[in-house]
């Protein structure tokens, strides 16, 4: 701490920071991170620009190239940037790409919805680059105006020529001192805006990787029922998808829905074409008129009975694939949170709720044969949720002889019982296991062995997982249920660690317990509770000191100066065959070890990929891994 007599704090302590120079000085305020995820947020603040301009009708494309020396050039047919003189004195470009809170989202009638209304994404940007290049074509001319050293004037505007095209193309270097180990993914550019084509029906994306000469179109007539076809051309379907539209209160709410014979449910939702992963008002107000129209429906056709409860909100969404998407009127719009993932317009929850009442009851009286098969799940759901929930309870009361014996018999729990601190790792069998235990710090890490590989849980109900012993293990030892009964606020860790070996069978039973915890304990990843070990592939033996190196590249860059002769190698196979020392420094030791947070970044992306590669057909997960996994069939390391 420091002294309180000799810290100087006077007039001369208050600094103001100018300009841009407050973004540079915190980027972590504007865009979230300095990571992939934060690199990744400038070209969507630039792209989202050029989004909105389709949105409300000037434009009708979007151009991405990926260049070779890491920059990126984003563009669009819309109006352009204004190019007029500012009250300021500047021109309005240069307002726009180097003021905060400068746009043209704030007047009310330049745009009727807008996903952006902060006016910081272009300026931010630019202050986070080590040069911008911004070419406007508008009014009949063809301007350009650049920036250097994060949002200096390196060229003020100026007329290059003459054009009757419109539209506005940046090209911009991220400032790789602020996002350093990071370069912009192709493949992630590629599924944003994949979306956005889905989403907008006028959207044609065009994209290119300069690099490694990737080009890809997207356009979807079909708009978000195409979305929902592809989230489930894996799966088997029970009704066909039933579009809804409707306009309330100035906010134009599409939905597209589609029921197949899955135990999980998929709602996506955006809002001016932004994603509101964390939901929001319009979410709760579909949820809330779909439960309520298929209560009504199966009373009103004698399904459900006077004694019989109502389906529950998780039984209505049981097998559920919906997206969601509105347009709110800017005067209308409320996010919380410069992330804008979740709406707080109070007005969209009634609209939507009766938007979707409406629509559903008119299309079930119209559609009995897929109503009747629709509400028979629901049925079943309801009878599982019910079972679910005796288990849960019988559970938590230690009522079973069997369940605490098998409890007892795997797990070694430690010897503190504070869940905020606790860590449960859960590894591959007895041999792994006990050298687990013989590395772990007893005081707060707790050891559970798994015997042979688990249920695929993308093909099992709450019921199945419950028969399963080392599925009802893993329930019980988390301690907060499973499924709708999960409650996060019960769990007895706080860190729950997927450690396996480096092999096939490891990444296989890594692949079902994630598939497990994605579909039964969601919020455990949501919270960031989940994670998995880093155990290192290889201990390098050199001048008497023991290095770990936890990849090939890793191992080659370290003994690439280094005579093989004057080194010696082991290559760790499986966690049973690492002492237990080697183990506790690189792989359990809270201060030593490597482990990757679990998270969802995108909800549909996941919900696509755990369905290809953990479902039934066999194809469309061939077609992935031939086209995302490399293999190696030697180790890569001389002996």
């Amino acid at each position: 701490m420091a002294n309180a007599k000799t810290t100087k704090y006077d007039a001369s302590s208050i600094k103001i920071l100018e300009g841009l120079e407050a973004v540079r000085k915190r980027p972590g305020m504007y865009i979230g991170s300095t990571d992939k995820k934060g690199l990744h947020h400038l070209a969507w603040e630039i792209i989202d620009n050029c989004i909105d301009e389709i949105i409300n009708g000037y434009g009708s494309t979007v151009k991405i190239r990926l260049n070779g020396d890491g920059s990126i050039t984003i563009a669009d047919n819309g109006r352009g940037v204004p190019i007029g003189k500012h009250e300021s004195g500047k021109s309005a470009a240069e307002v726009i790409y180097t003021v905060l809170h400068a746009g043209g989202k704030f007047e009310e009638g330049n745009y009727k919805v807008s996903g952006g209304l902060h006016g910081v994404g272009a300026s931010v940007v630019n202050a986070l680059s080590t040069w911008m290049d911004v070419t406007i074509y508008r009014d009949g001319l063809i301007s350009n105006i650049r920036f250097k050293n994060g949002g200096e004037v390196a060229s003020p505007l100026k007329k290059i020529g003459e054009s009757k095209k419109t539209g506005t193309c940046v090209t911009f270097m991220p400032d790789y001192e602020i996002f350093k180990n990071c370069q912009f993914s192709f493949s992630t550019i590629c599924e944003r805006m994949q979306e956005s084509a889905f989403l907008l029906p006028q959207l044609t994306v065009e994209l290119e990787s300069v690099g490694d000469n990737k080009k890809v179109t997207y356009h979807y007539d079909n708009g978000i029922q195409s979305f929902v076809e592809y989230i489930n051309e894996d799966k088997k379907t029970l009704n066909s998808i039933v579009p809804i539209h409707g306009v309330k209160n100035e906010i134009e709410v599409d939905i597209a829905l589609q029921y197949t014979d899955t135990y999980n449910e998929s709602i996506i939702s955006f809002v001016n074409n932004v994603k509101t992963s964390d939901g929001g008002s319009h979410e709760v107000g579909f949820k809330t008129g779909i439960t309520k129209i298929f209560n009504d429906y199966a009373r009103a056709n004698g399904i459900l009975k006077a004694k019989d409860t109502n389906f529950d909100g998780s039984d209505v969404r049981e097998g559920l694939t919906a997206v969601i998407n509105l347009k709110v009127p800017e005067k209308l719009l409320q996010f919380e949170g410069q992330t804008k993932g979740k709406l707080g317009t109070p007005e969209a929850r009634p609209t939507v709720e009766t938007i979707v009442y409406d629509s559903l009851k008119f299309y079930l009286e119209e559609n009995r044969k897929d109503a009747l098969t629709i509400v028979e799940k629901m049925g079943k759901s309801k009878f599982a949720r019910e079972a679910a929930r005796k288990a849960r309870e019988e559970a938590r009361k230690g009522k079973t002889k069997k369940e605490t014996k098998n409890l007892s018999d795997k797990l070694t729990p430690p010897q503190t019982r504070n869940p905020k601190i606790n860590e449960l790792f859960i590894v591959e069998g007895q041999s792994a296991g006990g050298t687990a235990k013989s590395s772990r710090d007893r005081k707060f890490q707790g050891i559970l062995p798994l015997r042979g590989k688990i249920l695929n849980t993308e093909k099992a109900n709450i019921t199945d997982a419950y028969k399963n012993e080392e599925i009802n293990t893993l329930i019980h030892c988390i301690g907060a249920g499973v499924g709708q009964e999960f409650d996060i606020k019960d769990i007895n860790y706080d860190k729950v660690i997927i450690m396996t070996d480096a092999d096939d069978d490891g990444a296989h039973i890594q692949c079902l317990l994630l598939t497990f915890f994605y579909r039964f304990m969601r919020p455990l990843i949501e919270e960031g509770h989940l994670y998995i070990a880093m155990p290192p592939l290889f201990g390098v033996e050199y001048n008497k000191t023991l290095t770990y190196c936890y990849s090939n590249e890793e191992f080659k860059e370290f003994t690439k100066d280094k005579d093989p002769s004057k080194y010696r190698v082991q290559r760790f196979k499986g966690l049973g065959e690492m002492d237990p020392e080697p183990l506790r420094i690189t792989t359990m030791s809270p201060e030593s070890r490597n482990l990757i947070k679990v998270n969802i970044t995108d909800a549909a992306m996941a919900e696509k990929r755990v369905s290809v590669l953990m479902g039934d057909s066999v194809e469309p997960r061939k077609e992935w891994i031939d086209e995302n996994v490399d293999f190696s069939l030697e180790d890569d390391f001389r002996k």
